[in-house]
């Protein structure tokens, strides 16, 4: 592969099982600029991320052009960002120079990061600012990562996202609420068959960051779905119980008013629900939108 920029954004905990520490982890992301980048190119680096001065100092090693963008960038930051129910507003400085605001239809600090990353890459092998905030101006959500689906006539707001990990929930939420003016509403459940340990640790997290929870079932596989469920009620206090996942979408749905935000967690892009040995067909998207037209009578 001919290389012509390259980018490190972050280092979280996971892929341990290919990596046998985070430090290993790390030494795999920096071979990026060590051993694959050629000589002179832009690397472009995270100046929000813990990891930053390793990462710079590596790509310079290497000879590459260092690149920095995110709140403390030294090349692309931002100086102001807005949220509003479906999207943001971005006020951004490239090269010292301030630039035109820009409507970025993400939501979610996390995903304005990954937005100037992308950006980033753009700007530094020549593009100009202008291209660039249109492409950021007409960027589409990855299909189950904070997608949104639709509004209610109240204008509440309805969100489909994979996270099924503690991490990735709360990371989610905490995203969510700086755009939501009402109540922050989850709906998730945890998969059978798989770690059982986090159950009640995301039950913790969804009742700790959301005004409302609902707990349902999310691929029960050959487990018992009630006994998943009150695990994860263990330790989500004041939280309801609606186990037909279908029921508890149409529910919270019709529950919505304005400036709500419900986010419906765990399924992402998948297309099924698997019970016992079956995958039945099952698409929170699907699910949302018959909810939202029906809301709409």
């Amino acid at each position: 592969v001919d290389l012509s920029a390259v980018a490190f954004l972050n280092l979280t905990q996971d892929h341990l099982d290919y990596h046998p520490t985070m430090d290993a982890y790390l030494d795999a992301k920096m071979r990026l600029f060590r051993d694959l980048a050629p000589r002179g190119i832009p690397a472009i680096v995270n100046a929000d991320s813990a990891h930053r001065e390793i990462a710079e100092e590596t790509a310079r090693k290497a000879g590459l052009q260092v690149v920095s963008f995110g709140w403390r960038g030294e090349d692309l930051w931002i100086d102001e960002l807005m949220p509003k129910a479906t999207g943001q507003t971005l006020f951004l400085y490239w090269k010292d120079v301030e630039q035109k605001p820009i409507e970025l239809p993400l939501i979610g600090e996390f995903q304005t990061l990954n937005a100037l990353a992308a950006a980033a890459l753009c700007l530094s092998l020549g593009m100009e600012f202008p291209a660039v905030a249109e492409g950021l101006a007409n960027l589409k959500p990855v299909k189950g990562r904070l997608e949104f689906v639709g509004k209610t006539e109240s204008g509440a707001a309805v969100f489909v996202d994979y996270a099924h990990t503690p991490d990735g929930l709360d990371v989610l939420l905490r995203a969510v609420r700086p755009h939501t003016a009402g109540q922050l509403k989850v709906i998730f459940g945890c998969g059978g068959d798989r770690d059982a340990k986090k159950r009640p640790i995301m039950g913790e997290i969804a009742s700790r960051q959301a005004d409302d929870v609902i707990v349902t079932d999310d691929n029960p596989r050959s487990e018992d779905p009630a006994k998943i469920r009150a695990s994860i009620l263990g330790g989500a206090r004041g939280a309801r119980e609606i186990g037909d996942r279908a029921e508890a979408i149409h529910t919270v749905i019709r529950e919505l008013k304005k400036g709500d935000t419900l986010v419906i967690a765990g399924k992402g892009h998948e297309t099924g629900q698997i019970i016992g040995s079956q995958v039945l067909p099952f698409s929170d998207q699907d699910e949302a939108l018959a909810a939202l037209k029906a809301s709409a009578r």
